[in-house]
């Protein structure tokens, strides 16, 4: 019995990781796809109920709505050239993240993104902007 636990039991895990990551890495593609088009309204639909956006440290917590426009406002002073991720994972406490390179018209921004798992949909809990 033993023999045959183990074995079922890691491929279950196995199986529900790479779902997890999968999932993970779907919403991480429309942000960043709403980043690199400069969708504010796109963006939105990953908001979850607060969001935390910091600026170079300056760090408000908004609504859905209001981050909509903050990112509307931040696009149209800083449209990007490019955005890529460069790092995605998940703490040891399974929240994940992704660090990206937002390259605008005024410079270049470090992005830290975190989302949080609500009603079983990953939604953004923070953005950080840090100029390079």
């Amino acid at each position: 019995m033993k023999r045959i636990f183990f074995p079922a039991f890691l491929l279950v895990w196995l199986l529900l990781s790479s779902m997890m990551v999968q999932a993970q890495g779907e919403a991480f593609g429309a942000v960043r796809g709403a980043l690199r088009n400069a969708s504010s309204r796109e963006l939105s639909q990953y908001f979850g109920a607060t969001v935390g956006i910091s600026f170079d440290g300056d760090r408000q917590n908004y609504s859905s709505t209001q981050a909509e426009f903050v990112m509307k406002d931040f696009f149209a002073k800083t449209a990007p050239s490019t955005f890529e991720i460069v790092h995605q994972g998940a703490s040891q406490g399974g929240i994940p993240y992704a660090i990206g390179k937002y390259n605008g018209k005024s410079g270049s921004y470090r992005v830290f993104i975190k989302m949080k798992n609500t009603n079983g949909a990953l939604r953004i809990d923070t953005m950080d902007f840090t100029k390079e």
